[in-house]
């Protein structure tokens, strides 16, 4: 069995730590709670490595005024034991302050406990931080305050939580692979601009020798980047930050959205990630007693392309007229499958929408796991046949010109 190190108060605000070897964290929180202590936190010392006393990702973190969806996910869980333990509401928040590790978060707890003691709600506190609990926690948490199953939903929030932090890990580990080889093309590619080329097209220059346009373009291109390299670069990050900035812009997201759905392998990982998670966040705040109208709105802006949130504002108006879900979904037949279409309308029917767009949710975030995983073996190719490329013009370029040398002498 597995030892995990663990901290734990009671009551009284006193603290235990210390090391226990049992089947799970469950069986530890269980035998913990029968000696009326809380467990606030637990590592499995076979898994993890030891704790740092100086932790670069947290300092990073403090800096950059991060809060990482996996801190929002152990803050969510703790929280649920802790109420369910009977601790008050501030009482469990000034202990998640205090074993918080990001300063920024850490501020921003005990900031919710100071408003929390001065009278506002939990949901009233936390939506003045939206870039750490967005309006789709805040509305869950208002919904547990106001149905007094506080506990409940925080544990559907960090059941939600968990799933998308595993969701988005799939995803950023398949893209990484081919990142990393553009990444390395482009650094090459310039280091080989830069430093190899203008040594051997500067003896063709001075030779004398006809070259062809191929060449031509890659001399002037070489003589750009080396004599204004700098330049360049400062050119090259004032594009990108522009970019950024626009992509940003309502204009910027909704170019990007049609451009992403454009693209022949792209597009269906856009799709199926868009329903999964508008499957995901629609299930987990009906479930928490959410209205399917204002929930609506809430998933639309948990999804992440511009044309799929318009839709279900869209999907919510119509709703709000007294169409049916099914319905009005399937006037976006471009963006939601049948599946989801005749899901949806099972689910209206059987009075089980909330558990039936979870199940759908799990089979589409399957789905985008599966082709995740097979994407390193999609992209492969193209990224050959572009290296491919690349090459060929450049082994072109250089010996052509050689052999006009050779029949000139």
């Amino acid at each position: 069995m597995p030892i995990f190190y663990y901290s734990a108060k009671n009551q009284a605000g006193e603290t235990k730590t210390g090391t226990l070897e049992t089947k799970d964290e469950s069986s530890l929180a269980q035998m913990l709670r029968q000696e009326g202590f809380i467990l606030t936190s637990v590592k499995n010392m076979e898994t993890e490595p030891a704790k740092k006393k100086f932790s670069v990702s947290a300092v990073t973190k403090s800096i950059f005024g991060r809060v990482s969806i996996v801190e929002r996910l152990m803050f969510t869980r703790h929280l649920a034991v802790m109420i369910g333990a009977g601790f008050s509401l501030h009482k469990g928040l000034e202990v998640l302050a205090q074993q918080t590790e990001n300063k920024v978060f850490k501020k921003i707890i005990n900031d919710i406990v100071v408003r929390i003691k001065k009278g506002e709600t939990l949901a009233e506190s936390m939506a003045k931080y939206p870039r750490v609990f967005n309006n789709f926690f805040v509305s869950m948490v208002r919904v547990g305050e106001k149905g007094g199953n506080l506990e409940e939903v925080l544990k559907n929030l960090a059941q939600y939580l968990k799933k998308e932090h595993v969701f988005i890990s799939k995803v950023r580990g398949a893209l990484t692979y081919p990142a990393v080889i553009v990444v390395a093309m482009i650094g090459i590619g310039t280091l080989m601009m830069v430093t190899v080329v203008p040594k051997i097209t500067g003896m063709f220059e001075e030779l004398n020798v006809k070259l062809p346009i191929t060449t031509k373009i890659l001399i002037f291109v070489t003589k750009i980047m080396s004599r204004y390299f700098i330049v360049a670069g400062i050119i090259l990050v004032i594009l990108v930050f522009v970019a950024i900035k626009f992509l940003k812009t309502q204009k910027g997201k909704r170019a990007l959205s049609w451009f992403s759905l454009k693209l022949p392998v792209i597009k269906k990982i856009i799709q199926k990630m868009n329903c999964a998670r508008f499957a995901r966040s629609f299930s987990s705040l009906i479930e928490s007693g959410v209205p399917i109208i204002e929930s609506l709105t809430i998933t639309s802006q948990t999804v992440g392309n511009f044309f799929y949130s318009q839709s279900l504002i869209d999907v919510s108006v119509d709703v709000k007229k007294g169409k049916n879900l099914q319905e009005s979904l399937n006037k976006y037949k471009n963006l939601y499958p049948i599946l989801v279409v005749q899901m949806t309308g099972v689910g209206e029917q059987t009075g089980e929408l909330g558990g039936i767009m979870g199940r759908l949710a799990d089979f589409y975030e399957e789905e985008v796991s599966n082709i995740t995983e097979n994407l390193a073996s999609i992209i492969e190719p193209v990224l050959m046949i572009i290296i491919g490329a690349a090459v060929g013009f450049f082994a072109v370029s250089m010996i052509q010109p050689m052999y006009s040398m050779m029949g000139t002498l």
